[in-house]
């Protein structure tokens, strides 16, 4: 197993509970799990309770790139926990996001992702998940 490891922090400006619902709601992550410039909406699907599953089905021109998980923990609106299975992730791969209100109106966002088949598979995460957190951001001002 490897322990390499996307960390990711930024600031949204919207209320925390804004923040939060948008990871659980499929139309609004089908606008903004977009993890580059060349990707159109992604058809979503998820049953958000702890244990239910979700997918995402990512369009790249022709390509469909399939991702799936399972929630493991939500704790609305800090914390949300949920495994992540793709073309390149491991099977043990887990996303944590956690939310903190920094000011009136303000989110601060930290999402970490742990265990990647390689340091390039990693790098490739850190751009996407960085990509979709810039969506969600415009998405959201």
């Amino acid at each position: 197993m490897n322990e390499l490891t996307v960390n990711i922090t930024k600031v949204v400006k919207a209320p925390i509970t804004t923040v939060f619902d948008a990871w659980l709601d499929p139309k609004m992550l089908a606008q903004f799990m977009r993890p580059s410039p060349e990707m159109t909406l992604s058809p979503t699907t998820n049953e958000a309770v702890v244990d239910g599953q979700f997918e995402i089905l990512m369009q790249v021109g022709e390509k469909t790139i399939p991702h799936s998980g399972q929630y493991l923990e939500i704790e609305r609106p800090n914390k949300l926990v949920f495994t992540w299975i793709s073309p390149a992730s491991t099977d043990d791969s887990v996303v944590t996001l956690s939310f903190k209100t920094v000011e009136q109106g303000h989110t601060e966002l930290n999402l970490s992702h742990v265990r990647f088949v390689n340091e390039e598979r990693r790098s490739d995460h850190e751009g996407g998940w960085g990509r979709i957190i810039d969506c969600l951001i415009e998405l959201l001002d």
